[in-house]
């Protein structure tokens, strides 16, 4: 376990925290006024590679050796010289910071709370150094990104972080559910919420469904019938040309029966911890992996059975609640688009001829209905 102390003057700013791997959805952008709860879980941090935040560079901009050489194989995506330029940004949850303060006149740029602005909103309390960027604004996640060149990480005497098997994480059965109630900034407490697809899923297989079309060398691609089906089929159907024999995408990882031999693609987890994408032995570790979030892969493998829960409060012991199930949202499932684009921007495959079509017909897929309407969801990526 680790703490984050000031660069400037060594005060602590944080409680002792765990590392996790970045969620897939630490940059999503959802909805138009919709409140999104906090990113990061209590106790944890994660770390993301990449320059974050303003200032960007826009257009053909860039050099294409620099944006390569950072990850963003794909010409005239924007890169960002922010916070305050150096990778490895940290995110934690709000409420696991310790002496620091708001720095009102860096507040800009916000709707309903807390925006990117110009630079980092939060400084040391007792120094003065400008330390991280609240972010709470609508539709985004709520998180406390530490500015890297202004913070030092320090173990904690006397820790040892355990690091869960496979076989564990199993055990613990963390799923992240498919569906949820969505609640706008606007809506009086008790009203103003719909069952919507989880914005957690919809960022996942924006970056997940990269990888098939990757992989796919421009031939169509199936995935097993059910859930897979529903999140991942309409847009491989459409992204990718009818006709060639296609290449065949199957469920993989611990728990599970060993893929077929003849399995050209296998959906796989992450690991929640350590960001290792599991691996099958054998064979079938050459066929192409695409990594899931560990809560999302283990709903898809192992789908959570509607049970009856224990009653609490005054019901007397052994009384079950028969509560309905969440109810299914009306809508057809769709892609984050801005996840999408962010993760193939930094394929190398991204290069190849169909996938830039695809990207270059973004906004016309996005109007079919395949991904988010920036009319209806609000803001996308730069």
């Amino acid at each position: 376990m680790f703490i984050f102390v000031c660069a400037g003057c060594g005060a602590r700013l944080t409680i002792p925290l765990s590392q996790f791997a970045l969620p897939a959805h630490a940059h999503q952008k959802y909805g138009n006024g919709v409140q999104l709860p906090v990113l990061m879980e209590s106790g944890t941090f994660a770390v993301d590679p990449k320059r974050l935040g303003p200032p960007w560079r826009r257009g053909n901009e860039p050099d294409p050796e620099e944006a390569a050489a950072r990850g963003v194989p794909a010409p005239g995506f924007a890169l960002s010289d922010g916070m305050p330029g150096t990778p490895g940004t940290v995110v934690i949850a709000p409420g696991d910071t310790r002496g620091t303060v708001l720095i009102p006149e860096m507040a800009g740029g916000y709707c309903c709370g807390l925006d990117w602005g110009e630079g980092p909103n939060m400084a040391c309390e007792a120094c003065g150094l400008p330390v991280a960027t609240r972010i709470d604004d609508c539709s985004l996640w709520q998180a406390v990104w530490l500015a890297p060149d202004a913070v030092r990480r320090l173990p904690v005497d006397n820790t040892a972080p355990t690091t869960l098997s496979w076989a564990e994480l199993l055990v613990e059965g963390k799923r992240t559910p498919p569906y949820e109630p969505i609640t706008r900034w606007d809506s009086v407490v008790g009203t103003g919420h719909r069952w919507s697809w989880s914005p957690q899923w919809e960022a996942a297989a924006g970056g997940a469904l990269t990888h098939p079309l990757a992989a796919s060398n421009g031939r169509p691609v199936t995935v097993p019938h059910g859930l897979v089906a529903e999140v991942f089929q309409r847009a491989l159907d459409a992204l990718l040309p009818a006709g060639p024999p296609p290449r065949r995408a199957v469920l993989a990882g611990p728990g599970l029966p060993g893929p077929d031999a003849d399995a050209d693609i296998l959906l796989v987890p992450i690991h929640p911890q350590t960001g290792e994408i599991w691996s099958p032995a054998g064979q079938a570790a050459s066929a192409y992996p695409v990594p899931l979030p560990f809560g999302v892969w283990m709903w898809l493998a192992f789908p959570e059975p509607y049970l009856r829960l224990p009653a609490s409060g005054t019901m007397p012991d052994g009384v079950l609640r028969d509560d309905p199930p969440a109810p299914h949202p009306h809508q057809l499932f769709q892609v984050d688009p801005g996840t999408f684009r962010h993760t193939l921007n930094q394929l190398p495959a991204v290069r190849s001829p169909w996938l830039r079509e695809i990207l270059e017909n973004l906004t016309q897929h996005m109007r079919s209905g395949l991904f988010w309407p920036t009319d209806r969801r609000g803001r996308q990526d730069p």
